[in-house]
């Protein structure tokens, strides 16, 4: 059992207010009024340990720094090329891909991470001012 800490309840609390799936630094900047004596160290530890003990997400974009994400019920994410934002697709479960996958697999396939890359509506929007 962990013990209970009040700067990692703010932690939690501030990325279930948020569906922009924030970076390590933009929830220091935002819980930092409250806890005006955390570091930036101590507010990537407790969203590593909350992300190993499954009650966040954290998202590897591949470009730039870490996601977070309250919402750990499975779903989908779309990672704009453009401004790096990451977004929730709202679309029905792809799940069965694990049973294509394990179909000629001989391990054992127990889940999968599914993401969609291009350009999100409002660079998209932006792009299309221009011309």
């Amino acid at each position: 059992m962990i013990k209970r800490s009040r700067q990692r309840e703010c932690i939690k609390r501030f990325l279930m207010q948020r569906c922009d799936h924030p970076t390590a630094e933009t929830v220091y900047l935002g819980i930092k009024e409250e806890f005006p004596n955390i570091s930036l160290g101590t507010v990537y530890r407790n969203l590593s340990l909350l992300a190993e003990i499954g009650e966040i997400l954290k998202i590897s974009t591949g470009k730039g720094a870490d996601r977070f994400d309250a919402n750990i019920q499975p779903h989908y994410h779309f990672f704009c090329k453009e401004c790096g934002n990451v977004l929730d697709l709202e679309m029905e479960s792809i799940e069965h891909i694990n049973v294509i996958a394990d179909h000629k697999f001989e391990g054992e396939i127990e889940g999968s991470i599914t993401h969609f890359f291009g350009k999100c509506p409002e660079c998209l929007r932006k792009e299309n001012e221009i011309f």
